[in-house]
């Protein structure tokens, strides 16, 4: 065996144990989703169920209304998603390609909010949505969300990366700028769109303190909030919990599979010239 097949099958065996490594949560949670309650609280833990126990999911349904957290959660994360990409497009744009003055100030001030941290402003976020009497709302799960400045920071420097020949062209052809960044901009920009797509979906997906925070409705619930539901002070059965967790992680994971080509392409793009 060369020195070169060597390394390389040293290399695929380190880069097998860790992705083992980091994926044993996601399979030991699997794992015990199937067991029985027995099983789930033996000493040392259990790896694998005796048997496929299908009734904790179905007991997890009888527990809490995990389709409607499912729903709120898509409801939520979905919304959110669609207005980031629309905010985020839009000002990545007028940063990009529009001159106007104080133009470098404005977007370093946008930039400095991404230093800020999110408990600093959840307060007067709480203090507003109170104010408009959006409690227990789908608005006010959704409104402090619309706008990232990650997400236009990351749609500027793609859009910046576009050639510039087709907008002189387009100019030239008497197309305006609402033109050029809906038929120019937006279709060449797809991978970086996807990108935002997917990661504002997952993060808004997994939030857990704005929504404990602003809901008191069992309705109004997402799914973060509904896994401790399953959570009792007498007694908790852990398989139950993994089965709802399963069932709550499912739609996510889903979408990442989905969506990790666009990812990793719209992440690396900017790395790439050429």
């Amino acid at each position: 065996m060369s020195i070169r097949a060597m390394n390389q099958t040293i290399l695929y065996v380190v880069l097998s144990v860790s992705a083992l490594l980091i994926s044993f949560p996601l399979l030991f949670t699997l794992s015990s989703a199937f067991m029985s309650s027995a099983e789930s609280a033996s000493y040392p833990p259990r790896l694998l169920p005796s048997g496929l126990h299908w009734d904790n999911f179905h007991q997890v349904v009888q527990t809490v209304p995990v389709i409607r957290f499912i729903t709120n959660s898509f409801i939520v994360a979905g919304a959110i998603m669609l207005g980031q990409l629309i905010t985020g497009s839009m000002a990545a744009y007028a940063f990009a390609f529009l001159r106007f003055p104080g133009k470098a100030l404005i977007f370093s001030l946008f930039l400095s909010t991404m230093m800020i941290p999110w408990e600093v402003t959840m307060i007067p976020n709480y203090l507003t949505v109170r104010s408009w009497h959006w409690l227990d709302s789908y608005q006010g799960l959704i409104a402090p969300f619309l706008a990232s400045a990650f997400g236009t920071f990351l749609l500027r420097q793609y859009f910046l990366q576009l050639p510039k020949e087709l907008f002189e062209a387009a100019k030239v052809d008497g197309c305006g700028h609402l033109r050029i960044f809906a038929q120019l901009v937006l279709p060449l920009s797809m991978p970086s769109l996807a990108t935002l797509a997917v990661y504002s979906f997952l993060t808004n997906w997994s939030n857990y303190l704005w929504p404990l925070l602003i809901t008191n409705k069992e309705s109004m619930r997402t799914v973060q909030i509904g896994i401790g539901m399953l959570q009792f002070e007498e007694v908790t059965a852990w398989n139950v919990v993994m089965a709802g967790i399963i069932m709550m992680l499912l739609p996510s994971l889903i979408l990442l599979v989905i969506g990790l080509k666009p990812l990793v392409r719209g992440i690396t793009a900017g790395a790439l010239k050429g």
